[in-house]
């Protein structure tokens, strides 16, 4: 062959027009263990099958495999396959082996195999096969039931804890709004909210007792809490709308069916003998598929589509600026109308509901660069005339999008352990070398008042050692915080090296350390240990935001 006469996978796609990674998995199924490769070309698996055989190179894990599940009586899928060969057992605190239960699988044949001090959590269970199989059947009744329960057209179950972008594609978003409040729980929230004000009065008063301080910052987090579990509410979908909707069940990694709360439609318009028309549009004529059957034209449309994408494959200066257009445009899409792909760029929502830090450098500044964009583009009155007038704008401007979509899709994060802690975030920042101290100053209201006065103390070690904290450590927390935020703001009179170590002090979970060094983060980990009872939910929350 060709590649054994020396050529590489680079070499084969230019001489034939393909990509090198169609060439490189065409290369993977030739090297199949010879049983599977054999069933393929006899067709007893589908390419599909084959494909999920060769996500590891290991051939005789493969045979084994295959072996196995020829005695299998249950229903083989490609995913099924792909696990197997990568997972040669099961954990029993996998999610599926959570949800079908230790009993269900020995009863229908399933093997367990235990070493010496493993327990029903750490149990190998062996039989992936048949576990996929009952967990896909458990799957599947919890979808019927959800589809009647929500009263949806369907819902297609997934054994993955995510709904990934192969199972939406062709599919249309379907709006929906958060389940209004019944009379009882909008008076539940106006009682926290009274609550709120009075323990936040607490807070505020510059003579409260250390210990009602340190009590008021425990209710306000409960109380929090609460208003959190009002506010945050699914959204519903309107009765008129269920009887085109669907959505998906997903198995949560508790290995509870969990219901995604956001519904979809099938796009394609079915006519009558199980065809489909074109629509035709005002001005150019289209070709009628009238005559054409529905798996027909399905077909014809997915290799059309592959041709376009080879296409945008190899071209990336336009893949670039329809990936930017499509997330940017996506602000004023009607939600009915046909979407050119399955992009999503959305704007992430802080954990903190309607807060903006309005005097943060950083914040003022990103309106700002969102002020100075070029939308002149956006008068086009379609999707197709609106792109023309983007792809004519400056390389600059284009640019400027493109950072624009980018930057405002990252979520709240903080340098500590936790669900605060994205490792992705400390990368970026590594790279872009960013010192928060240039672009954040702690004050009192945005640090400072919200955490308790040993916190604040230590921040003032950092910067001037005992000396500076023996001056304010007898101030009640108030006049603390107001001394604070003016030391770390650099208007205070000292020695030189106290006030540079002062403006550029800034708490560790604020810091963008090294991604790879995870020990960077064990002084910001100490302090979220104790953020339960020195900061309150609310605190965290936007200092994350800030940090994003």
């Amino acid at each position: 062959s060709i590649i054994e006469a020396g050529a590489t996978p680079e070499d084969v796609a230019r001489r034939f027009g393909l990509t090198v990674r169609f060439v490189e998995g065409r290369l993977r199924l030739a090297a199949l263990a010879p049983c599977v490769f054999e069933a393929l070309a006899e067709g007893t698996i589908t390419l599909d099958m084959a494909k999920a055989y060769g996500a590891i190179s290991d051939v005789e894990r493969q045979a084994h495999v295959y072996a196995e599940l020829q005695e299998a009586w249950y229903q083989i899928t490609p995913d099924t396959i792909r696990r197997m060969v990568l997972d040669a057992t099961v954990r029993g605190s996998d999610p599926r082996a959570v949800l079908v239960g230790r009993d269900a699988y020995l009863a229908a044949g399933g093997r367990i195999e235990r070493e010496l001090f493993d327990d029903d959590t750490s149990e190998s269970w062996i039989d992936v096969a048949l576990l996929e199989d009952l967990a896909q059947k458990a799957m599947e009744e919890a979808a019927e039931k959800a589809a009647i329960e929500y009263g949806l057209a369907w819902v297609c179950p997934t054994l993955g804890n995510y709904v990934s972008h192969d199972l939406i594609e062709g599919l249309g978003r379907l709006p929906c709004e958060p389940a209004p409040m019944t009379e009882q729980e909008a008076q539940e929230l106006g009682e926290l909210e009274a609550d709120y004000d009075r323990v936040a009065a607490i807070l505020e008063d510059k003579d409260s007792d250390e210990d009602d301080v340190a009590k008021a910052e425990e209710e306000l987090v409960a109380i929090n809490r609460a208003m959190r579990d009002l506010t945050d509410r699914p959204p519903v979908l309107a009765d008129e709308l269920k009887a085109e909707a669907g959505a998906f069940i997903v198995l949560s990694r508790n290995g509870e069916p969990t219901l995604v709360p956001q519904f979809y439609t099938e796009t394609e318009v079915i006519a009558d003998e199980g065809v489909v028309e074109a629509i035709e549009e005002s001005g150019a004529a289209k070709p009628k598929g009238s005559s054409l059957s529905q798996r027909l034209l399905d077909e014809l449309a997915m290799q059309r589509r592959d041709i376009l994408a080879i296409h945008l494959a190899n071209d990336p200066a336009l893949a670039l600026d329809f990936m930017v257009f499509t997330f940017a445009d996506a602000d004023g899409h009607d939600w009915r109308a046909r979407k050119a792909s399955t992009l999503v760029g959305s704007v992430a929502s802080g954990p903190v509901t309607g807060f903006e830090a309005k005097d943060a450098p950083a914040s003022a500044a990103l309106a700002e660069f969102a002020g100075s964009l070029d939308e002149s583009w956006r008068a086009g009155t379609s999707d197709v005339e609106r792109f023309a007038r983007f792809r004519a704008l400056s390389d600059e401007a284009r640019s400027a999008w493109l950072g624009h979509v980018v930057a405002r899709t990252l979520v709240a994060s903080l340098a500590c352990e936790g669900e605060r802690l994205v490792p992705m975030h400390e990368a970026l920042g590594s790279l872009l070398e960013i010192e928060t101290a240039h672009w954040w100053r702690p004050t009192a209201s945005n640090y400072f008042d919200r955490v308790a006065k040993a916190r604040t103390l230590e921040a003032l070690d950092a910067a001037g050692g005992p000396e500076l904290v023996g001056r304010y450590a007898a101030s009640k927390k108030a006049e603390l915080a107001s001394a604070a935020e003016r030391i770390f703001s650099g208007n205070f009179i000292g020695e030189p090296d106290v006030k540079e170590r002062a403006q550029a002090w800034v708490p560790p979970i604020m810091r963008f350390t090294d991604a790879n060094v995870p020990a960077n983060l064990e002084e910001a980990a100490s302090i979220d240990e104790e953020a339960d009872e020195t900061v309150s939910d609310d605190a965290i929350d936007e200092i994350a935001e800030q940090a994003a």
